[in-house]
């Protein structure tokens, strides 16, 4: 429903209550926190890398960029400082909103694979990512 939040962006609950979908995840961290190296990685690092690939799909299906695209850098750096934190944060729902707001105007398109592929490769990819950062909060401290 139009202006309902979802599981995966900003609800969970039935029952696994709380609020621990990709916005929440991200917006209930400090930039210390999500700067905390876990295995080589980052929260910062996945949430750039997650901001830059909703960023490409719709580039890619809606313009037609074809890249090259830098998948390597876009999880560098691996730290944020309070104020690069804020915007990388604002980044990736602003990267989701688009990619929102392209899906939608679909909706009365005929279907193809190569948009609908990619739609749904982007959901399964952002989904992965989330999984990763809710693992990487395990070993950050206080989170």
């Amino acid at each position: 429903m139009p202006g309902q939040g979802t599981a995966f962006l900003d609800g969970t609950g039935v029952d696994g209550t709380g609020n621990h979908g990709l916005l929440a995840t991200l917006e209930g961290l400090s930039a210390t926190q999500a700067s905390h190296e876990v295995l080589g990685t980052t929260i910062a690092a996945h949430a750039r890398h997650t901001a830059f690939h909703m960023e490409v799909i719709v580039r890619w299906e809606r313009d037609g960029d074809r890249g090259p695209f830098d998948w390597k850098g876009s999880f560098h750096p691996l730290q944020v400082e309070p104020q690069e934190w804020s915007a990388l944060c604002s980044r990736v729902r602003h990267a989701f909103l688009a990619l929102d707001a392209f899906a939608r105007t679909q909706l009365d398109q005929p279907v193809t694979g190569d948009i609908t592929g990619g739609l749904c490769g982007a959901v399964a990819h952002v989904a992965y990512h989330l999984g990763a950062m809710r693992q990487l909060l395990k070993g950050v401290p206080g989170a």
